[in-house]
């Protein structure tokens, strides 16, 4: 059980990744530090002052360059990897098995999966909304994805399953609309 919880709270927050990369490794360095939960070992390091000073810049500045129109565009060009590299990340941590390779490819296929395919569907929202908009809407999306990568980082911290099962219906609900939109094109 213990294992599972600790999955589901690695995909959650992984998820958040898609939102926001540094946010989810901000709060989840916060909760390690303050021993509001723990990691494997060998993540110790996330929860320290050196971590949280330098992922608390990123979010900064990742949070602001979000609010430059343009720069919102290319912000998504480089965090769709760096997304995957933290829900990677987060998933791993979490995660106590003794075998290397479970615990990694787990982390790979479950967290890194679930980033990369949440920033790949904002990358498109915020497309859509540059296209259509001249970028004057990519603040509001903006906001609503600040808003989401950190209310849902820390619900995810409180109730780790609610947050992995809403994790799965927001999935399939884009799989839905992506194979609906492909089936009117053609």
């Amino acid at each position: 059980m213990e294992i599972f919880l600790s999955l589901c709270l690695g995909v959650g927050l992984a998820a958040c990744s898609g939102f926001r990369v540094f946010v989810p490794l901000l709060i989840s360095s916060l909760g390690i530090h303050f021993g509001l939960v723990n990691v494997d070992t060998g993540f110790e390091w996330m929860g320290t002052w050196a971590a949280i000073a330098v992922l608390a810049s990123a979010t900064v500045l990742e949070i602001g360059g979000y609010y430059i129109p343009w720069v919102d565009n290319l912000l998504d060009t480089i965090a769709t990897p760096a997304a995957v590299a933290a829900g990677t990340l987060l998933t791993t941590s979490f995660i106590e098995i003794d075998n290397p390779l479970l615990q990694w490819g787990l982390g790979i296929i479950m967290g890194g999966g679930t980033a990369g395919f949440i920033q790949a569907g904002t990358s498109l929202v915020r497309l859509a909304s540059s296209k259509f908009s001249g970028g004057l809407a990519n603040p509001v999306v903006s906001t609503v994805e600040n808003v989401t990568a950190i209310g849902f980082s820390l619900f995810t911290f409180w109730l780790p399953v609610v947050a992995f099962v809403l994790v799965v219906l927001f999935i399939v609900w884009l799989i839905q609309k992506l194979l609906a939109r492909k089936s009117k094109t053609t």
